[in-house]
């Protein structure tokens, strides 16, 4: 027989204090005394929240020492609190504070830096900004807010369903929907659902009207929407990109029913008959692709994908650089942020070297080549070193288009590539600039650079938390000399942060 679970409690007129992590608000709840227990603290974070809220709240999940719950009454709206302005805020997930003022935003992500840089790396940083502690040399510079807080975006993907997410509201009105057909984005903790989406203020309005174009067409033409479980229906994914040279790019994912000759036939003929819907209706987009995916999830990184119409890729551009951009291609979603974050990278890692002396610099984690391509000019050679085969066959292509001739890309694991054998071979790098995902660098990477010893590292980072780690690892051979952080996603707690780092050894010279 099951045993009933104890009901999670609920606190009344709860004031938010603070931002915690993941986009979440904090608060803290006071438990009394019982049962000879003492009264206690209790850290509680709650989404969709700013500071000065007072809530009521119903605590999701309990832990020992910190809980999760959420509001089911607001008692006071807090004075910084922001009107969002997107009609989905709360349900998609996708801009946690859009609700909290932009300047507020970036206090809490300067703030995550700070702290997570002095309790997980341990370094001891100055409070005040821009200005360089006497005791230790460290300059930390304030944040440097997006240029743009709506339609920052080069690229959105969104998924088809058959199985709407219906609100709370909606499921609790009794109303009976005909239509459980969705284009939008997948609801956490819910797989196989998709919440849809009529507009999203984070890329040009654009691609709103031709996602919306498309389920309509969908709609009235009667196709099939995708069911993860069943692993049936026509149309499964749309991914938008658009570019600063004005191109747009369309991939449509679709899934053919191959069980007979005759379904995958009228499969493939109705998506020809959509491709070219999208064609007529929207001459804006300037390559249009799309693929036949019948795997169990929606990458499309080992998938043949076909053009319908266009060249199949588009280009960005950064400076007097052309980067060429195709289906599988990562590029920074922010492009005019992703600017000013590599001229950072280049400035701290270039400052006070003379043209008599290019460094030769390895590029860790290298992508599509951006940062490589973008900081050549400066160094006597770039080395690139990436895990994916296709993403190093861009970074060769742009060095190309560019014209650059000093840069050398390697495809495979860092850790087996980035050797002692490697370095004696290519040369002993003077900078090295990283850029690893979010999981941080491997140790046996780390060991590898501290043995190559560079004068300078420039560690660049869309974990701080990891990234700190990593810098305590680096500090028996290295100083952290800055620090600035920068705003790639406005509305999220997501933060970028660049570390420059110096040799403790004073005897190394960039000279060849």
């Amino acid at each position: 027989m099951a045993r009933n679970k104890k009901p999670l409690p609920v606190f009344k007129g709860v004031i938010i204090t603070g931002i915690a992590a993941e986009g979440k608000a904090l608060a803290r709840v006071t438990i009394p005394a019982h049962d000879g227990t003492p009264e206690s603290q209790l850290v509680v974070f709650v989404p969709f929240c700013v500071p000065g809220d007072i809530v009521d709240l119903q605590v999701t999940r309990k832990k020992h020492n910190f809980a999760e719950a959420r509001v089911i009454r607001f008692i006071e709206y807090s004075k910084t609190r922001t009107e969002p302005r997107c009609e989905h805020f709360g349900i998609c997930g996708g801009c946690k504070w859009q609700n909290l003022p932009y300047e507020e935003q970036l206090k809490a992500k300067e703030r995550q830096v700070y702290d997570q840089l002095t309790r997980i790396g341990h370094l001891r940083l100055p409070e005040e900004r821009d200005k360089r502690d006497d005791a230790t040399g460290i300059v930390f510079h304030p944040i440097m807010g997006s240029v743009r807080q709506y339609e920052y975006r080069n690229k959105l993907d969104y998924g088809f369903s058959n199985k709407k997410w219906l609100t709370k509201e909606q499921v609790e009105s009794g109303e009976v929907f005909d239509n459980m057909n969705a284009c939008g984005f997948h609801i956490t903790g819910a797989f196989d659902k998709i919440y849809h989406i009529r507009k999203c203020v984070l890329m040009d309005n654009l691609h709103n009207q031709i996602r919306n174009a498309v389920y309509d067409y969908a709609i009235e033409h009667s196709l099939t929407f995708f069911d993860l479980k069943t692993q049936k229906g026509l149309l499964r994914d749309i991914i938008i990109r658009n570019s600063n040279s004005g191109e747009w790019m369309v991939i449509m994912q679709f899934h053919f029913d191959h069980s007979t000759t005759e379904t995958l036939s009228a499969d493939k003929d109705r998506a020809k008959e959509l491709l070219q819907f999208i064609c007529e209706r929207f001459p804006e987009v300037s390559t249009l692709l799309y693929l036949d995916n019948q795997k169990c999830n929606d990458t499309i990184g080992d998938q043949q994908i076909m053009t319908y119409k266009g060249s199949g890729f588009i280009y960005e551009l950064m400076e007097d650089l052309r980067f060429k951009v195709g289906p599988k291609s990562f590029y920074q979603t922010n492009t005019e942020q992703a600017f000013h974050l590599y001229t950072v990278a280049r400035t701290i890692a270039f400052n006070g070297i003379s043209d008599e002396h290019k460094p030769l610099v390895y590029d860790l984690y290298t992508g599509t080549g951006t940062i490589a391509n973008f900081i050549a000019k400066g160094a006597s050679k770039v080395i690139g070193i990436e895990y994916v085969p296709e993403a190093i066959e861009d970074a060769r292509i742009n060095s190309e288009i560019n014209g650059i001739d000093n840069t050398l890309f390697f495809a495979g694991d860092m850790k087996d590539i980035l050797t002692e054998d490697f370095i004696e071979e290519h040369g002993h790098p003077d900078i090295i600039i990283t850029d690893p995902p979010r999981a941080g660098m491997h140790q046996d990477v780390v060991k590898v650079i501290l043995k190559a010893h560079p004068k300078r590292i420039v560690y660049v980072s869309c974990n701080p938390a990891t990234q700190a780690r990593d810098l305590e690892l680096l500090s028996e051979a290295y100083r952290v000399k800055e620090i600035q952080p920068v705003d790639m996603f406005p509305h999220t707690p997501h933060v970028e942060n660049v570390v420059l780092l110096e040799a403790k050894t004073e005897n190394i010279s960039y000279e060849q």
